[in-house]
């Protein structure tokens, strides 16, 4: 084949020229300078950067995207609640990747046919490059965590009132919670792959919360599972208040069913504001004022409720010394500071409602209901057993700075072991016995403090002698006579009352 000189000289040209733009961007497209042009028929995305350099076509994309950041977007959540943003709000980006210098090096690299096929190529055929766009994933998800402040919603679950006429059904209401992980998911996802820069409008995810029970549900509890009354009829107003208190805390709970119950969690603060008063309670062997005295039988009381409904006894304690509204082993103590605790859990196929009164006569009664499912033949009683009792051989006298004439005397606590039995009879026959717990009460001997505070020599030798035989009644004597004397010699001194001597004034107050 012949190839005349102007022929060869013309391609000669096209070589030279191709070689200058060859030199000039360099052996890879990292080497392209930003004054290189991009040859016809390049787009990114729906850009047309034919003829740019790589500056000019940057300032082109960018330009793009900050008109993308105007773009509304709305969130959609249910129930017409719909938050309407920009794509600029939640962070758009573009993600320069090197496209544009892989643009620039079209036609540009191997030797003079291979770019001249490449630039054959582009003309007919066009090179897209994808916009890469981003998004801000940490403003995504506090824009949601704001949106779930206000949108989220608790289920609010049915439950039970008890009235003369019987029990009242209150519906309950569904809740809804905005899923934000996957919500954000969802709106990177949707933005990224699928969006056509235009208006648009983005499901969140929405998490629905469904109310435990419903009116055919609670309609059920109608029966009496259990119930438990006991007396605090010795005891003085201010543990009746407490007594009465502790039970309204109680009164009208619906438990579902593997539902738990902490009397302590229901029951505290122990404070004036929560309704609680000073009364006697136990402390390391002696019987205190606290605030809540007595919330121990309101415990006890509705144990013995929750043994004969058969519910699951999750914790329990015994007190430490033995109290007098029931028998050994039938007690369940609270101590919010001893930590302290009687929880029990709903094991039953439905709900249970919890009733706590108390009457004038002072006793307190604890009903659980629910839907009987036991036999009608089946009896369960609990027997409480004794295994061991001390008694404490001694008095025990504690000296106090309080004046001469104090005297404060605390009953004798007996020591108690003894643990608790589950028997089950069906017709009247047993066919089960179990033991339900143990406990361990401490014996606590009389104790009498007593005050030795005084300037007159004459008292004071008085009281230490009595103090030193050992007899509480003896002391009690001695304090009395002194008081006497007292209280004869300084007659003149009208309107000031001695200090009185109080025999166990523990008694009546014998529980946490």
């Amino acid at each position: 084949m012949v190839i005349s000189m102007k022929n060869w000289w013309k391609k000669i040209g096209i070589a030279a020229a191709f070689a200058v733009c060859f030199l000039s961007a360099g052996q890879s497209a990292q080497a392209a300078g930003k004054d290189c042009k991009i040859e016809d028929g390049v787009t990114v995305g729906d850009i047309d950067v034919s003829g740019m350099t790589i500056s000019e076509a940057e300032s082109a994309v960018e330009a793009f995207i900050e008109s993308l950041g105007n773009v509304p977007i709305t969130l959609r959540l249910q129930d017409g609640n719909d938050t309407v943003g920009t794509a600029g709000e939640f962070g758009i980006a573009w993600e320069n990747d090197g496209a544009l210098e892989e643009a620039a090096m079209l036609g540009k690299r191997g030797n003079i046919v291979q770019r001249y096929k490449a630039l054959e190529e582009l003309k007919s055929n066009g090179q897209n490059y994808p916009l890469n766009i981003s998004f801000n994933e940490d403003l995504i998800e506090s824009i949601l965590n704001s949106l779930s402040e206000t949108y989220d919603q608790e289920a609010v679950e049915a439950f039970l009132t008890k009235t003369e006429s019987g029990f009242q059904i209150t519906g309950g209401q569904t809740g809804h919670v905005l899923d934000i992980e996957k919500s954000k998911e969802t709106i990177v996802n949707y933005l990224q792959n699928s969006w056509d820069y235009g208006n648009a409008s983005i499901d969140l995810v929405v998490t629905l919360d469904e109310p435990r029970g419903n009116a055919e549900t609670l309609g059920k509890v109608k029966d009496v599972l259990g119930t438990a009354t006991t007396a605090y009829k010795s005891s003085g107003p201010s543990r009746v208040t407490n007594i009465k208190t502790g039970c309204s805390h109680l009164n009208g709970i619906t438990l579902y069913p593997g539902e738990q119950c902490s009397v302590l969690e229901m029951i505290t603060p122990f404070s004036v504001a929560n309704g609680y008063e000073l009364a006697g309670s136990y402390l390391n062997g002696q019987v205190v004022e606290s605030l809540g005295g007595g919330i121990c039988q309101v415990s006890t009381t509705l144990y013995n409720a929750v043994l004969k409904a058969e519910l699951q006894v999750d914790e329990r304690s015994n007190h430490s010394m033995i109290v007098t509204y029931v028998e050994p082993s039938e007690d369940a103590a609270i101590s919010e500071s001893g930590g302290k605790d009687f929880k029990f859990t709903n094991n039953k196929e439905y709900p249970i409602y919890i009733e706590g009164t108390t009457s004038s006569d002072k006793t307190i009664t604890f009903t659980i209901y629910g839907a009987e499912d036991r036999p009608a033949n089946r009896e369960v009683t609990y027997i409480s057993e004794v295994l061991e009792k001390n008694v404490p051989p001694t008095e025990k006298i504690i000296p106090t700075g309080d004046p001469v004439g104090y005297v404060n005397v605390q009953s004798v606590h007996i020591g108690y072991k003894a643990r608790l039995w589950k028997v089950v009879k069906e017709n009247g026959v047993e066919v089960s016995r179990e033991q339900v717990n143990s406990s361990s009460y401490a014996a606590v001997p009389r104790t009498a403090t007593v005050g030795t505070s005084t300037a007159d020599p004459v008292a004071a030798a008085q009281i230490q002698e009595a103090i030193a035989t050992g007899s509480i009644d003896q002391v009690k004597a001695v304090a009395g006579a002194i008081l006497a004397q007292q209280a004869a010699a300084a007659a003149a001194a009208e309107g000031e009352q001695p200090v009185g001597v109080t025999e166990d004034a523990g008694t009546g107050a014998t529980d946490g």
